[in-house]
């Protein structure tokens, strides 16, 4: 196992747990470091989207109303 220092108790459905030990088995690596890098991998996804949250926080808000409406008068509905 790498540096990993913490430890957790994780269930998985059965077939889900069996598809992570072939996967690990396969490519040489524990169970334990394909889920850390899955929770990593979830994590930097979840980072990159409050950025982009971020980013986009000044543009103005459309209601749902407003915005049905625009695509009826461009004629896309």
């Amino acid at each position: 196992m790498s540096n990993l220092s913490k430890r957790s108790t994780v269930y998985f459905e059965p077939a889900i747990h069996q598809a992570l030990k072939m996967r690990a088995a396969s490519s040489d690596v524990s169970v334990s470091e394909l889920v850390d890098e899955a929770v990593r991998l979830f994590m930097r996804e979840d980072q990159e989207d409050l950025s982009a949250i971020s980013e986009r926080s000044n543009e103005p808000d459309v209601s749902y109303e407003d915005f049905l409406n625009e695509l009826r008068s461009d004629g896309k509905i």
